[in-house]
């Protein structure tokens, strides 16, 4: 396997010391700041074919009484990837999930797991996938290490307990009762019970519901070290800045049904307004006909601010140039691009914060 061995530079957290490390596709290499001593690990990326896929979900759907849940749904997951299922409380994001981890029923349609279609073949790919369930909670008096070393008892195939500590940087609360962590921590060892089977799939449902910021962004830390090692990650959530921070793919769901689906840059790109460029308080009553004179689709505030639809980047250097030229004075300038927050304004009409429904 040395033919495949890489460099990769990382800085030091602690003295901002780049240090060049090499290592083989897959491996944790643990490294020490040559300045300071700190110590710390360096996860080199697998390699994955993008056409493999890992999960494959054709007109899924779950019917409660007149509630249809899940309505046909059909998407694909590749291995190795970031899959964000974003959507409100109660758009069936759980439901879908719990479909395919074979805990719920579907009504129709097939799911495949690894290309083994679960409805025959669960028992083939059960060892393969790691689950987080919402809402995750675990025994209040075991430390962090015994609490793995139960869960991974559950397992034929068992990862090393130790690993894992050290990959979800707990070793400094390895020791200690669940009981006594914070809401952040306790999530990171919810994602640990999830790989102590080492699964090459991993569901992660809304895991960083409830946390403050900074746990949340700890918890995202640990996600995105889950691609890094090649997993598959299976996310649901209902906070936009967690897909776009975290996703190779996402898949927005509303009332049972998938309304869109791709990169966040391809779904901005379709479903979005593009970037605006707002100048605040023009001093020229002048300056918006003048810029639509140039070919600028221009909207006028009240106030005196212009709003400029800018379809890309060398548009406001162009902008800047045709104001200097005719003298027209403004207080401030800034860019505001489209968000996922756009995109799900436009798709149904409401913010995702105002969307809750009678669900599962």
């Amino acid at each position: 396997m040395g033919f495949l061995m890489a460099d990769k530079t990382v800085q030091c957290p602690k003295c901002s010391q780049k240090i060049t490390i090499s290592g083989n596709p897959g491996e944790i290499i643990k490294a020490t700041c040559p300045s300071c001593g700190n110590k710390g690990r360096v996860t080199f990326k697998k390699i994955v074919k993008k056409d493999d896929i890992a999960i494959e979900v054709s007109k899924l759907r779950k019917v409660y009484g007149d509630l249809v849940a899940v309505n046909d749904i059909t998407f694909s997951i590749r291995r190795g990837e970031v899959f964000a299922f974003l959507g409100p409380n109660g758009a069936g994001k759980t439901t879908t999930v719990e479909m395919i981890e074979s805990i719920r029923q579907p009504m129709g349609g097939t799911i495949k797991i690894l290309g083994k279609d679960i409805s025959t073949s669960f028992d083939d790919v059960k060892e393969k996938i790691g689950i987080l369930p919402q809402e995750f909670r675990s025994f209040e008096r075991l430390t962090v290490k015994e609490t793995l070393e139960f869960f991974s008892k559950l397992y034929k195939k068992r990862a090393s307990i130790n690993v894992i500590i050290d990959a979800m940087d707990l070793r400094d609360q390895k020791n200690k009762l669940y009981m006594d962590l914070s809401g952040g921590l306790k999530q990171r060892v919810g994602v640990a019970i999830a790989l102590v089977n080492d699964p090459e799939i991993v569901f992660l449902d809304e895991p960083t519901t409830g946390l403050d910021p900074k746990a949340r962004r700890e918890v995202w830390a640990v996600i995105a070290s889950l691609r890094d090692e090649g997993k598959t990650v299976f996310l649901t959530t209902h906070y936009m800045e967690e897909a776009e921070f975290l996703a190779d793919h996402i898949a927005i769901i509303h009332k049972g049904n998938i309304i869109a689906e791709g990169s966040l840059e391809e779904l901005i790109n379709k479903y979005g307004q593009g970037s605006i460029l707002h100048i605040k308080k023009c001093k020229t009553k002048d300056a918006a006909r003048i810029l639509k004179e140039n070919g600028f689709n221009v909207n006028t505030k009240n106030n005196g601010d212009i709003e400029i639809k800018i379809d890309f980047k060398e548009r406001v250097l162009e902008i800047l140039s045709i104001l200097r030229h005719e003298c027209i004075d403004y207080d401030s300038i800034d860019i505001r691009c489209s968000n996922l927050e756009e995109v799900f304004l436009h798709l149904t009409g409401a913010r995702l914060s105002e969307e809750a429904y009678d669900a599962r």
